[in-house]
């Protein structure tokens, strides 16, 4: 009697064990993929911000130029500029 309620017992422990590895590997898997889902946003972000920045700077660029030109001009008190 003792011997089978010991193999069954031990059984059950196995079971339960088998249970625990499993449902520990589908809780990693759904962190990966998470994981993976919140790497490709970030990546996503990343390159809009580089986008808008590229922009902000062709925009600054061409205020520097303009801003340069009329520094020039003020400058130029003779006149010789234009």
């Amino acid at each position: 009697m003792m011997r089978t309620t010991a193999f069954v017992l031990g059984g059950l422990l196995l079971v339960a064990g088998a249970s625990a590895v499993v449902l520990a590997d589908q809780q990693r898997q759904q962190a990966v993929a998470q994981a993976r889902e919140e790497l490709e946003d970030a990546e996503a972000r990343r390159e809009a911000a580089r986008a808008e920045n590229l922009e902000l700077a062709g925009t600054l660029t061409a205020l520097r130029v303009t801003i340069a030109e009329q520094q020039d001009r003020l400058a130029d008190t003779e006149g010789f500029l234009k």
